[in-house]
């Protein structure tokens, strides 16, 4: 099993509170197609400064630490991850273990 820290890719989708450094809603859609919510600074997700007028969707990424690596039904290859290290960071429903494709892990 792998222990690697790398990025997998979000879409930012809003701008929600402008406290400083701001807040957005971004999505993280798994292998099987179903979307997951993140809400939380914007640092967390992307180096680009964002506000209510920056232009949504914004490409993002959260750090994430590989659990396993596995294939599905058809041989395609999957990675289970964790966001909730090395970040503490939980969808909106309370999940931090997502099973995603290879292409959408950075690095």
């Amino acid at each position: 099993m792998e222990e690697e820290i790398r990025d997998v890719v979000v879409q930012i989708v809003r701008f929600l509170d402008p406290h400083n450094p701001g807040v957005v809603e971004c999505k993280l859609v798994d292998a099987k197609g179903f979307a997951h919510t993140f809400v939380d600074k914007v640092p967390i997700f992307t180096t680009e400064v964002l506000d209510a007028r920056s232009a949504y969707p914004q490409p993002g990424s959260v750090r994430c630490r590989i659990v396993a690596l596995s294939r599905d039904l058809e041989g395609e290859p999957l990675v289970r991850i964790s966001t909730l290290w090395p970040d503490g960071i939980e969808s909106s429903e309370g999940v931090s273990e997502f099973v995603v494709r290879p292409s959408q892990i950075l690095g």
